[in-house]
């Protein structure tokens, strides 16, 4: 039953990337297909990441431990999305010009910030197999901890990004401020090292 309800979450993931893509290749995703390209892979990996923290809450609440299993699952969407979005501006808006690049992270807080959110993603997603968390031990949580200042960049990039309207944001901003809330003893027993 988790092999199959694995795929579907894969199938979940996968199949709007594709249509994304499809979509732009052919011209129908709108006047703006850059635009939007960059704009549906960055909030997949908001929304994603989201879900990815609702896991454990509702696990608690409603006694069902095995959805705890597709924490990893989700957390590694989050990279995939996070890294197309990287690619995307990289590939559409930059050329892969790196010179380019490095002064648009240095002079643009909204980049900066992002930047700032996937460099956190990129170790999650390499420490997140179970060989390297089990020769990591304890500090394997220490590391992963860091998902939860990985969200809020995450959303500060998001805000900052889109300059005028708020609604959308504040939405997010709802829902993410609820979810830490629901982490709080564990956020501040890590932050402030407390037994």
């Amino acid at each position: 039953m988790i092999v199959v309800v694995k795929t579907l979450v894969h199938l979940a993931a996968a199949l709007p990337l594709l249509w994304l893509y499809y979509g732009a290749v052919n011209d129908t995703i709108g006047a703006d297909p850059v635009e939007r390209v960059i704009h549906f892979t960055g909030i997949g990996a908001l929304n994603i990441l989201l879900i990815s923290l609702a896991i454990t809450p509702l696990a608690k609440r409603f006694k069902k431990p095995v959805l705890l299993k597709f924490r990893r699952l989700l957390g590694l969407w989050v990279f995939t999305y996070a890294l197309f979005h990287l690619l995307n501006f990289l590939f559409f808006e930059l050329q892969f010009d790196w010179r380019l690049f490095v002064d648009e992270v240095i002079d643009r807080p909204y980049i900066t910030v992002g930047m700032f959110a996937f460099a956190i993603l990129l170790p999650l997603a390499v420490t997140s197999w179970s060989k390297i968390k089990r020769k990591m031990g304890k500090s394997w949580q220490q590391l992963h901890n860091w998902v939860y200042i990985a969200a809020v960049a995450i959303w500060v990039h998001f805000y900052w990004s889109i300059k005028s309207d708020i609604y959308e944001p504040g939405l997010y901003a709802v829902g993410l401020i609820w979810l830490l809330t629901l982490r709080k003893d564990r956020i501040s027993r890590w932050l402030f090292k407390r037994k």
